[in-house]
């Protein structure tokens, strides 16, 4: 089969399309033909092996999974012994490594039918961004009902489902983005959009129940001054290439500061793949309330010209990889 294979660390140029041997299902584990895969800032953190520390967990000199790609959508092809309620023919979407490629195995616990509403490229770019987003808001800020929240990075991959989620979950959102962005997030549910070429929403004097930042673009003490006496903030784990150690930096701050004031200072790590949050995400998307942004799609062949649109510019939205 094809695949898109990385042996070191660096640019887009490392990528390669080449043959390799088409995988073969464990027990507890469905083969899948792909048929499309979304990219994610994790897609460009691998590739680079980006912030230098991660090489450590991730493989010093290179990436020890060699097939890049995360999320997918596509259709069942066979199914090991051991998994229950999905066969050959089956549509589903997931998250595992490797799947900018022509197949791809996927743990059972990994994958759910797809929603039936959404297209394939559709599906491929809800797993990663859309499961961060629902557990950023829903899981780690419980947020409710009646609540104000504010999405910095209201555009993004993970962004445009925040705030879509944020209207679902029945709070007031605000979102930040820069100019050319502004109508997209008001279209996508925003009652208020920040533009951040024109004005720092740290500085502008309201006070939010939840900030949702994806961003890393201010301080912690900044962020602070944008919340309620007791409200949350949530930490993604956004932030620049070349970092030695990145967007964690702010988060180990967060937790270090937060056990000495009222507000809650709460990191979000991305949550590990699993069916209830594929079918929370699908239930979402078959209601109406959840609906993928894609900025543009590319063919299986041109993945390193989607990573390096994902590094250099700013994507409305998810990218996704036909294949």
């Amino acid at each position: 089969m094809k695949a898109v294979v990385q042996d070191r660390y660096g640019s887009p140029d490392v990528l390669e399309l080449r043959d390799v041997d088409e995988p073969v299902p464990a027990d507890d584990q469905v083969l899948v033909r792909v048929r499309a895969a979304s990219l994610n800032a994790y897609d460009w953190h691998l590739m680079r092996g980006d912030p230098y520390v991660a090489r450590l967990a991730l493989g010093v000199r290179g990436p020890r999974a060699r097939i890049r790609g995360r999320d997918f959508a596509g259709v069942v092809t066979a199914a090991g012994r051991n998994v229950r309620g999905l066969g050959p023919g089956d549509e589903v979407f997931g998250e595992v490594d490797g799947t900018f490629a022509e197949y791809v195995c996927v743990p059972d616990a990994w994958v759910e039918r797809k929603p039936a509403a959404l297209t394939f490229e559709q599906a491929a770019a809800l797993p990663l961004a859309g499961a961060t987003a629902l557990r950023g808001l829903r899981d780690v800020a419980g947020l409710r009902p009646g609540r104000h929240v504010l999405v910095n990075g209201a555009s993004g991959g993970v962004g445009t489902f925040a705030v879509q989620i944020a209207k679902a979950l029945g709070a007031e959102v605000t979102g930040v983005c820069s100019t050319r962005n502004t109508d997209l997030v008001r279209t996508l549910g925003a009652d208020h959009v920040v533009d951040y070429t024109r004005e720092d929403f740290t500085r502008a004097g309201r006070r939010y129940d939840v900030v949702l930042d994806l961003v890393a673009g201010h301080g912690i003490s900044a962020l602070r001054r944008a919340l309620t006496p007791t409200g949350t903030l949530v930490l993604g784990s956004g932030g620049r290439s070349g970092q030695f150690l990145g967007a964690p930096v702010l988060i180990l701050k967060g937790a270090a500061l937060s056990p000495f004031v009222r507000q809650r200072l709460r990191p979000l790590i991305g949550p590990a793949p699993s069916k209830a949050m594929l079918a929370d995400l699908r239930d979402l998307a078959e209601s109406g309330k959840l609906a993928p942004v894609i900025d543009r799609t590319y063919p299986l062949a041109e993945a390193p010209e989607a990573i390096r649109h994902l590094e250099e510019e700013h994507a409305r939205g998810k990218i996704v990889v036909t294949v």
